[in-house]
């Protein structure tokens, strides 16, 4: 266990904010979505899913003064592995979202990489183990 930094602990809070706005509208909307972006329904409602569970763990990390440090990191490398795994998605050809789905797509990707930039930082800004 870790002391969690108060950057580190508003840096989860955000990704739990965004992820949790994201999770309602894509679980609940995405047929709506699915035809505003050209996108599959499916993958839009399970991505929502997903990231209900998503927002519980990193809501509940952002609630503690004190934080597994693996646990964090796998957030960090969890959300870097989501903006490569959307950029690439881009290019795959798996999809064929219009114009407005891949900005939809860039911009998710680059706001899911600044929340691992700054869960980073906010990691490495953290105090020394404490005792559990």
């Amino acid at each position: 266990m870790i002391d969690a930094s108060t950057f580190l602990r508003r840096a989860l809070l955000a990704d739990a904010v965004f992820s949790g706005v994201s999770a309602l509208g894509l679980t609940f909307g995405a047929a709506a979505f699915a035809t505003l972006f050209n996108l599959p329904e499916a993958l839009l409602r399970e991505t929502g899913l997903f990231l209900i569970a998503y927002t519980a763990l990193v809501g509940w990390l952002a609630s503690r003064t004190a934080v597994l440090r693996p646990l964090v990191l796998l957030v960090v490398v969890g959300n870097a592995a989501w903006t490569v795994g959307s950029i690439a998605l881009l290019f795959s050809g798996a999809v064929s979202p219009n114009l407005a789905g891949e900005l939809m797509i860039v911009a998710q990707a680059i706001a899911t990489g600044v929340f691992a930039e700054l869960q980073y930082v906010g990691l490495r800004k953290s105090g020394r183990a404490v005792a559990a």
